[in-house]
């Protein structure tokens, strides 16, 4: 098969991803609502119940480093008139919604936070939610709100952080459950909330948001290429046997990020 074959074969697989792409994928929700802070607006407006909630700007694919522990990269991040900080996540598999990974994230989001010598009292409010494909706690409910309780006097311990997760699998007639169907289409026109459609059918069915989307795919896979580049370079320098400059040509990274890792492997 010739090169250009060969792309138009992986143009064509493209395209049929594409059609198959919804909104619990969290590559294409990230794309969908990347420039479109309404989207968001909407989809926290009814998981949180206020048709009142006013987004301020909306960040997508967000890096929160831990320069000593493990860094993470957070789907959506919002911020509402209020200052409160929403954390939205899509996960497919249930073990990417484990009840630790929701803590971790919403301590990742709390030490980005504050400033050195801010007061604590400063910190906003924040929630951590995950919309899961399955209902990965098990109840039958539509939304799982979870916070700190003092079990001694049964009140609320309201230190201004929640974990909200919605369950994917709740397909009901009301707001919720009507915003879970349309998570899971594929057709734009079988949608229920038109704010949501509009972007599937920008992403899915103009000339424009399709090369879009297929250049966010090429961005990935050569992403992921680089990454094995990068697991193949630091066992490399584990061997103590290679020049920087020979694992650099064979890796194809840059003599400047050979480096990096190896400094990173150091520390």
């Amino acid at each position: 098969m010739g090169i250009t074959e060969q792309i138009d074969r992986r143009h064509e697989e493209d395209l049929e991803r594409i059609r198959k792409f919804r909104l619990m994928d969290d590559d294409f929700l990230t794309k969908c609502f990347e420039s479109s802070p309404e989207c968001t607006e909407f989809v926290l407006q009814i998981i949180m119940g206020k048709q009142d909630l006013k987004v301020l700007d909306v960040h997508t694919q967000v890096f929160v480093a831990n320069l000593l522990k493990r860094s993470v990269r957070l789907d959506i991040l919002a911020t509402d008139a209020a200052g409160t900080k929403y954390n939205i996540e899509v996960q497919r598999a249930d073990k990417g919604a484990g009840r630790r990974r929701a803590r971790y994230h919403s301590s990742m989001i709390d030490a980005s936070l504050l400033q050195k010598g801010e007061d604590f009292e400063e910190l906003p409010e924040s929630y951590v939610i995950f919309i899961t494909e399955h209902d990965i706690l098990g109840a039958g409910k539509a939304l799982y709100h979870i916070g700190r309780y003092i079990f001694d006097t049964e009140e609320r311990f309201d230190d201004g952080t929640h974990i909200l997760y919605v369950n994917g699998a709740y397909q009901g007639e009301d707001a919720v459950g009507k915003l879970m169907q349309d998570f899971f289409c594929t057709d734009p026109k079988d949608m229920n909330y038109e704010v949501l459609a509009d972007r599937v059918r920008f992403f899915k069915e103009t000339k424009e948001g399709v090369a879009t989307m297929c250049k966010a795919m090429e961005d990935m896979r050569n992403e992921s290429f680089k990454e094995g580049q990068k697991d193949i370079v630091v066992k490399m320098l584990k061997k103590n046997k290679y020049d920087l400059e020979d694992i650099a040509d064979i890796s194809g990274l840059s003599l400047e990020e050979v480096k990096k890792l190896r400094d990173g492997r150091l520390a």
